[in-house]
């Protein structure tokens, strides 16, 4: 019989099947692959809070072993004359039984690179003790080093236990720098962000991104649970926005760049300098030591030394009483510190060196200090 041809019903319900099958096509839901996703969310977010809570807990006792040893360096001048001898302290205890340690936050991130190894164990006690040391004694450094050298240790102690393989390792390190940063200075999403792209310039691991947010938040949860405070900072009064302003804080920003990479190399370049004229590890802090006290000398204040948190607070506060070359003694105060084999970190003198240049910009310029 010859075949009939397709009534009405016929072609509407074949388009119907066909249109029905495109969009089976277009949206589909496999629940097998959603709960594997889930899972990995979970499992994610449990070890970024272990890792937060280990950054969160180290960075609280760190923080307030630093407000301990500010008080009492403060409350005891003579400490600064003792700041050789704990330099000679620090650096045969790095040198005699360091090890590994000695490599800081750059073994951390050849780590996340290429994890060959463990982080050491005794990283966290030793860049503890060392950091502590420095400040309590008159040194001019900072702390985000030591809280991420901390995280780094103990969550890598944790990832060992948990017997963690070589991928996951890499994240974990990720998130104990978020976690360090975060927790230290109390700012979860620049942790977050900091720990994303600090492993490698100018690239970030967004696989990294769910345990670096949960570790940065835990942390700082920990460390404001726990009732350890951050310095506040007053608020700037309004700005009205001009082609004229936005010229000045170009200018400005040149000059805050400029500063950066003179600390940066002056750092390192002292690093060079004893490391090729003093063989013995050990005495390099002590002559460093020395250095600091004769610029204390020099200067004929103790601003510059520690933390020098005040001069940040005084800055924001309109810079009354700071001196136009304040960001050039402290930079020098902190390069000869760090690079004399002093333990501590770089971002607090960094803030402290771009506030008081900020003053010094601010009068220049003409621009209102705080802004700057």
């Amino acid at each position: 019989m010859p075949e009939m041809p397709p009534s009405d019903v016929d072609e509407r319900r074949s388009w119907t099947q066909r249109a029905y099958g495109r969009a089976g096509d277009l949206i589909r839901f496999d629940t097998v692959e959603q709960a594997h996703l889930v899972a990995h969310l979970v499992r994610w977010v449990f070890l970024g809070a272990v890792a937060g809570a280990l950054a969160g807990l180290s960075s609280a006792v760190f923080l307030e072993s630093l407000s301990w040893a500010t008080d009492f360096r403060l409350a005891h001048g003579w400490l600064l004359y003792l700041l050789p001898v704990a330099g000679l302290a620090i650096g045969a205890g790095y040198h005699y039984l360091g090890g590994t340690a000695g490599g800081g936050n750059s073994l951390i991130i050849d780590e996340i690179h290429d994890p060959t190894g463990w982080v050491p164990r005794r990283m966290a006690p030793m860049v503890f003790l060392g950091t502590v040391a420095t400040h309590l004694f008159g040194g001019s450094a900072g702390r985000e080093g030591t809280a991420i050298q901390m995280s780094g240790s103990l969550t890598d102690l944790a990832s060992r236990l948990l017997r963690l393989n070589r991928a996951d390792r890499r994240l974990m390190l990720i998130a104990a720098i978020s976690g360090g940063f975060g927790a230290v200075f109390g700012v979860p999403i620049a942790g977050c962000v900091f720990g994303l792209e600090v492993q490698a310039v100018g690239r970030v691991r967004y696989d990294a991104l769910v345990p670096a947010l949960t570790a940065s938040l835990v942390g700082d949860l920990v460390v404001r649970g726990l009732g350890v405070t951050h310095t506040r900072q007053p608020q700037l009064a309004e700005v009205h926005l001009s082609l004229g302003l936005v010229g000045k804080v170009a200018v400005a920003g040149l000059a805050f760049g400029l500063t950066s990479i003179a600390f940066s190399e002056l750092t390192h370049g002292i690093k060079r300098l004893f490391a090729a004229t003093i063989r013995w590890a050990p005495a390099r802090p002590v002559i460093g030591g020395i250095g600091i006290m004769v610029l204390a000398a020099l200067v004929g204040t103790r601003d510059y030394l520690g933390l020098s948190i005040p001069l940040i607070t005084i800055a924001t506060a309109g810079g009354a009483g700071i001196i136009a070359g304040a960001f050039a003694w402290k930079l020098l105060f902190t390069a000869l510190t760090l690079g004399t084999g002093f333990q501590g970190g770089e971002v607090t003198p960094l803030f402290v060196i771009g506030a008081t240049l900020g003053v010094t910009m601010g009068r220049l310029l003409d621009v209102p200090i705080p802004l700057m």
